[in-house]
């Protein structure tokens, strides 16, 4: 019996090692391509010298050791009119700036039809909230198993994080919609907190009904916004898990609610 129970505890620590290290996997991965549309679409605007009406849209992804930000034409059949990149430094001055243009990639065909295929299907559901003052932005996320495309909400105005209103769209290998879903009930708006007394920390909670960790898309926005708020850690509460993710070593650990009631406990007396 103490046999099955150590390799029942064993076990579970493991499942939770794999969950952390698979949501960590995808939230730098989509903060990497978020980042790099953030910087790749002001270096692409300071060098193209138009008002931008032959941009069709853009996307990023990361390609080997780099991350690159591809602006598009507009029409049927469209065609690369900048690639931007970057070598695991994001800023301006660290920006290679390409604007001879070109055809897609087999890889960048396959990007551009599942962002095509999501705009489509966003458009017409009314399961995707639009609110004031932000806006819903694709992140397609392709590897050589999964097509996947995340719908998160980014602020139009400064001085706010905004966790929720996002989504997860599942494609088929051909490119059509197996399925969706929300990741959270609602849009939650936290301030930086830079003032006075500033915030070292920032907390929401996730329904039964929703993930019981925190989200890809949670992992994102917290490293998204690391540098500028005062944050050390973000939490994630729900039912019967705790997830703590640390913005300052972009590392994550979950916990069962028993050891979270059993620590906070330890740390009272």
């Amino acid at each position: 019996m103490i046999l099955s129970l150590f390799t029942y505890f064993c076990s579970a620590a493991q499942n939770l090692a794999h969950i952390e290290d698979s949501l960590l996997a995808e939230g730098t991965w989509l903060y990497k391509s978020e980042i790099t549309s953030w910087y790749g679409t002001d270096a692409f605007i300071q060098q193209h010298g138009n008002d931008g009406s032959d941009v069709g849209g853009y996307f990023s992804y990361p390609d080997d050791s780099v991350t690159k930000c591809i602006f598009f034409s507009k029409g049927d059949a469209p065609e690369v009119i900048g690639t931007i990149a970057f070598n695991g430094i994001y800023s301006l001055t660290a920006a290679y700036v390409n604007l001879a243009k070109r055809t897609f990639t087999d890889k960048e065909k396959t990007i551009y039809q599942l962002r095509q295929n999501a705009l489509d299907i966003i458009g017409k559901d009314t399961m995707f909230k639009n609110y004031k003052n932000a806006n819903l932005n694709l992140v397609p996320f392709v590897t050589d198993k999964v097509k996947r495309v995340y719908v998160i909400t980014g602020p139009q105005v400064n001085g706010v994080v905004l966790l929720g209103n996002d989504y997860l769209l599942e494609f088929n290998p051909d490119n059509t919609i197996a399925s969706k879903k929300t990741l959270h009930k609602s849009l939650i708006q936290i301030g930086y907190g830079n003032g006075d007394k500033p915030s070292i920390a920032g907390i929401h909670s996730h329904l039964p009904e929703y993930s019981q960790f925190i989200t890809a898309t949670d992992i994102c926005t917290c490293m998204l916004y690391a540098p500028l708020t005062n944050w050390n850690t973000h939490y994630v509460m729900s039912k019967d898990y705790v997830s703590v993710f640390d913005l300052k070593k972009n590392a994550l650990v979950i916990l069962t609610m028993d050891a979270w009631k059993r620590m906070s406990a330890g740390k009272k007396q």
